[in-house]
């Protein structure tokens, strides 16, 4: 059993679009919470933005980035400072709220659990995981899905 350790996350929340369809700060910060003690992180203080934006923007960044013209629904932006300096910074999550309404309409669930469940999504990319292969994505999956199911979500796949 994990010891419970009192996490300090500290999450900037950049609403590009002055949204009212944005969660609240502390569901925010709890989906993150959950994604790193299921992926077991041990580091007592993370900080990390989470940046709601619009369609441009992502699409933008999607191009710049991943080579794909489109918008997409969260972007991970891990960071990695140099050996030598401490640093609590994960990094970034980008999200397109137009793409995640409408992606939440279309798969007919609650905006809040697909909300919940690319947050989670984006943390653990932060943290190192990813889906490229199979074996990987199984992993990732594995974490999504006991992280949601503690949050009395059911599982996206």
């Amino acid at each position: 059993m994990q010891n419970k350790i009192a996490m300090i996350i500290d999450v900037e929340i950049q609403n590009t679009l002055q949204s009212t369809q944005i969660p609240a700060r502390n569901l925010i910060e709890n989906w993150i919470k959950t994604a790193l003690t299921m992926a077991e992180y041990s580091q007592p203080q993370v900080e990390l933005t989470v940046r709601v934006v619009n369609k441009q923007e992502s699409q933008s960044l999607n191009f710049q980035y991943r080579n794909k013209n489109n918008p997409t629904n969260i972007l991970s932006f891990p960071f990695e400072a140099p050996p030598q300096i401490p640093c609590n910074l994960l990094g970034d999550l980008v999200i397109c709220l137009d793409v995640v309404m409408a992606e939440a309409e279309e798969q007919k669930k609650l905006p809040e659990n697909h909300w919940a469940h690319l947050i989670i999504h984006g943390t653990l990319h932060l943290l190192g995981y990813d889906h490229i292969d199979s074996e990987e994505a199984e992993v990732m999956e594995a974490i999504e899905i006991a992280a949601l199911k503690s949050l009395g979500i059911a599982n996206p796949y």
